[in-house]
This record gives C-alpha cells, structure tokens and sequence, in this order.
C-alpha cells in the first residue's frame, strides 16, 4: 500500500469518509483532478471492493473520453492517486478537505463528525454529502464547527455536475469560498445555498415536480407511464440545455416580464389547485410501483442503473464537445 500522504504530485490530500457508492464517485472525481485521495472505511474488505470499482469506472472514462480535459488524462495515473485506510487518523492526516459519505442518519453523522473533530486540523474542509440533513444538526457542537459545511451531489456524481454546498450559521466564509473553489477545481457546478432550508434546493424542486406527478396519477388525469413520456419527450430535453428561468425568457417575444404578463395568471391559478399535498405511498405507490415494475423489474435495478450511467457518460462528452466547439467559435469571432 502507498503511503497515505497527498503525492509530490497531487494538488493536495482529500479524505473521503466511506467507500460506497457516493464515496467512490467522489473519490474518482478528486483523482482525476489530481488530488491525492485516501478512501476511510472501517471495513477493509469494502475497501479492497472499491478500489476495483474506481479502477474500473476510471478505465470506462478513458474509454468514452472523458478524462482528455482532465487535470490526469489515463485511467492508470488516476488510479494511482487513490489508496485507502481503516484508521481515520491515519486518513485525516495531512489532508486539506475531506468528504463524509456516510449513510442518511443524524445520529450517525454526529458520531462521525464528532471522530473526525478529534483528528482536524485548523485549516482542514470537513463536507458531508447529506441529501437533506442541514449541517447545524450535527456540527454546532464540534471544536471545529466553523469548518464544517454539506457539499450535496446528484447521483450519479460523476456525470451529473451539480454540487449544492450548504454553510451553517456558524461556518465560515473562506469555509464556504474554498468548498466552491474546489468543486469548481474538480470539474462541478456548485451553488451556495445561502439559508439552510429543509430539503435545500435541488430535493425542494424535484419534490415538487414529484408531488404534483404523483396528483396526476392519483385524480386519474394520467398514468405513469404517461408521467414518464412527459418528462423524457418534453421536459427533460428543454431543461438539460437551459433551467427553468431561461425557458420562460425564450418563450415570450419580450422576456421574463412578457412571460408574466402573458401567463401569470393562469400559472397562479394551476397552482392554487396544487395547494393540496398528497400522501405517499398506499394505493397510488402500489400503482406507480405496478406500473414502472412493468418497465423495469426490481431485479432488473441493477442492470438498469448501469445502463443510466453509461447513458449519462455519452451526453456528458456530447455536451463537453459542444462546449469545445462553442469555445472555438468564441475564439475566432
């Protein structure tokens, strides 16, 4: 095993905190972008398990191309930036940011977080990857709290750039500006998210775009599957080339203002009507459950998540192609 001290050289040493899935997408990420990465498991089998996996998944991205603007273009060079350790100090050692991707339990994050303050540094970037835990739930406490704060990726991480970064109250400001600083290093989109708010941002739309699907099925106006064609022939085109803000802005003559003057009425009364949350589960899930089963098998989720990734991996050097070629543009204009 090499020595778990960031490499001569790396850009520095990143700790990640569990090697499951999140832990070796993230780990992969920081590889590829040269830093030095030690992969913390209490469990050494599991650790042996993701060093293959990372291994592998940085071979696929060679192979799709994904690694020629990358800080280490081949698949053998990022391998060798990753090792692994069972003791947490060891770890922590010398690191300049570490990424906890621990499962999602407040009470485990408080033992975890409490562990990793015995072993922190003045300086180190101690990030969760909680989806909806807000980080003054399980820092307030810790000796270091202002050096705490959530870094959120959208899985799969790798292919999905997003990166929602959540202070606390008491998290500082260079804190929060060296988490950006990073993401943005590693290839991401990070936003700041400026108020802890329950959910953050990418769960609280998704939910409701999720709630208002799961009422469609429910009052009979559509059937899942019907839910599905929506999104992939309608939305999720549009959306995976400009948000919502800019959709509004292209579909009136004049702008966002046009926009509201055309339609805020009507959108203001769809939505008093969406007012009502629905419960989920029971009936509705059992339908949604039967209707997506047909599709896709439980035993078939695998084999199915496979598939995304490959899928998102071809769109993602589609779209870094696009925007090489919009560079190129830019540069001869």
């Amino acid at each position: 095993m090499e020595a778990k001290k960031a490499r001569m050289d790396s850009k520095g040493k990143v700790t990640v905190i569990g090697s499951g899935l999140i832990g070796r997408c993230w780990s992969v990420m920081f590889a590829k972008a040269g830093y030095s990465v030690c992969m913390y498991d209490v469990h050494e089998h599991q650790l042996s398990g993701a060093m293959e996996a990372t291994a592998k998944t940085l071979v696929q991205f060679e192979e799709q191309g994904l690694l020629s603007d990358c800080h280490i273009h081949d698949a053998t060079s990022a391998s060798k930036m990753i090792t692994t350790s069972s003791n947490m100090q060891e770890a922590m050692e010398g690191a300049i940011y570490l990424q906890e991707c621990a499962p999602e339990n407040l009470d485990l994050k408080k033992n975890i977080f409490t562990e990793l303050d015995k072993y922190a540094t003045d300086y180190i970037v101690l990030a969760s990857s909680t989806s909806c835990i807000g980080p003054s739930k399980f820092t307030l406490d810790l000796v270091h709290k202002a050096q705490c704060i959530v870094s959120h990726p959208v899985n799969p991480p790798y292919h999905l750039k997003l990166v929602e970064v959540i202070p606390s109250p008491e998290t500082r400001a260079d804190v929060a500006e060296r988490t950006v600083a990073i993401m943005k290093d590693i290839g991401q989109s990070p936003v700041l998210v400026r108020k802890e708010v329950n959910g953050f941002a990418l769960n609280r739309l998704q939910y409701a775009v999720l709630m208002e699907a799961w009422r469609l099925v429910e009052d009979g106006v559509l059937t899942p599957e019907d839910i599905d064609t929506v999104f992939k022939d309608g939305l999720a085109p549009r959306w995976s080339l400009i948000g919502p803000f800019e959709t509004i802005h292209l579909n009136a003559p004049k702008g966002v203002n046009d926009y509201c003057e055309r339609y805020g009425a009507n959108i203001e009364n769809v939505c008093q009507e969406q007012c009502n949350v629905r419960t989920f589960g029971g009936a509705t899930g059992d339908a949604i459950h039967q209707a997506i089963c047909a599709t896709v098998p439980v035993d078939q989720l695998p084999a199915r998540c496979v598939w995304r990734d490959e899928q998102l991996g071809a769109l993602s050097a589609h779209r870094r192609e696009q925007a090489t070629k919009e560079e190129v543009k830019k540069d001869g204009a």
